[in-house]
C-alpha cells in the first residue's frame, strides 16, 4: 500500500504530494490529505479524489463544515459536479456561511440541482440571498442558480434583481429565459420590454437576445 504524504514534510510539500497523487491516481495518498492540519492540503485531497474520480459523498459531506472556508467553498463547488442533489440540506446550509466565496459557491451548486423536482426549500433559500446578501457577487450567483431551477417560486426575487447593481441586472435579464410563460407570462415579457431601455447595454443587449427578434428598443434612458 503507498503511504500518505509525510506528516513532518512542510505543508507545501504535502500538498505537492497530493497533487501528484490525483494525476497518478494514488488514492490512499490523496484520501490520507483530508485529514491534514493544512487547509490547502485538505482541499488539494478533496480535488485529487475528484480527479481520480474516488471522491465519495461522506467526503464532501465532511468538507462541507470544514473550519475553514477554503475549503468549504472547494466542497461547495465539487459537489456541483458529483452528485449535488445528495448534498441540497448541506448546501442550503452553507447559503448561510459567513465567507462570500462559500455561498457563491453553494449558490452555483443548487443551480445545477434537477429543475423536474420541487425543490422549496432551495429555493426559498436562493431567494433570500439574491434579495437581501450583502454581496453583489452571491446575489448575481443566487439570481443565476434560480433561473437554472425555473421554480415559479423564484421568479420574484429574479424580477426583484432587474432593479440591483449593473452585474445583476445583467444575470437577471438570462435567468428570465429560464421561466415558462405558462406561470412567468405577461410579468416576464414585460420586465424584458423594459429591461430593453436599461442604461447598461449589456443588460439591453441581454434583454433583447431572450426576447429575440420580436422587440426593438427605443433609445436607452439616462442613468
Amino acid at each position: 500500500m503507498t503511504p500518505g504524504p509525510e506528516p513532518t514534510a512542510s505543508s507545501a510539500a504535502r500538498r505537492r504530494a497530493v497533487v501528484i497523487a490525483g494525476h497518478a491516481r494514488d488514492e490512499v495518498t490523496a484520501r490520507a490529505g483530508l485529514d491534514d492540519p493544512s487547509p490547502e492540503v485538505r482541499g488539494s485531497a478533496l480535488t485529487a479524489l475528484a480527479r481520480m474520480g474516488s471522491l465519495q459523498a461522506h467526503d464532501l459531506t465532511r468538507a462541507l463544515v470544514d473550519a475553514t472556508g477554503e475549503v468549504r467553498r472547494r466542497a461547495g463547488e465539487l459537489a456541483g459536479r458529483h452528485g449535488q442533489g445528495s448534498f441540497e440540506d448541506q448546501l442550503v446550509a452553507a447559503l448561510s456561511d459567513g465567507l462570500p466565496s462559500v455561498v457563491e459557491a453553494a449558490c452555483s451548486a443548487l443551480g445545477e440541482l434537477d429543475a423536474g423536482e420541487p425543490r422549496t426549500g432551495a429555493v426559498a433559500a436562493l431567494s433570500r440571498v439574491a434579495t437581501g446578501h450583502r454581496d453583489p457577487l452571491c446575489r448575481e450567483a443566487a439570481v443565476a442558480a434560480l433561473g437554472a431551477l425555473g421554480h415559479p417560486q423564484g421568479l420574484a426575487p429574479v424580477l426583484s434583481a432587474l432593479a440591483d447593481k449593473a452585474a445583476v441586472r445583467r444575470r437577471a435579464v438570462i435567468a428570465l429565459a429560464g421561466f415558462d410563460d405558462a406561470f412567468g407570462g405577461e410579468d416576464v415579457q414585460a420586465a424584458l420590454r423594459k429591461a430593453l431601455r436599461d442604461p447598461d447595454w449589456q443588460v439591453r443587449q441581454g434583454a433583447e437576445d431572450v426576447l429575440g427578434p420580436r422587440t426593438r428598443p427605443g433609445p436607452a434612458q439616462p442613468a
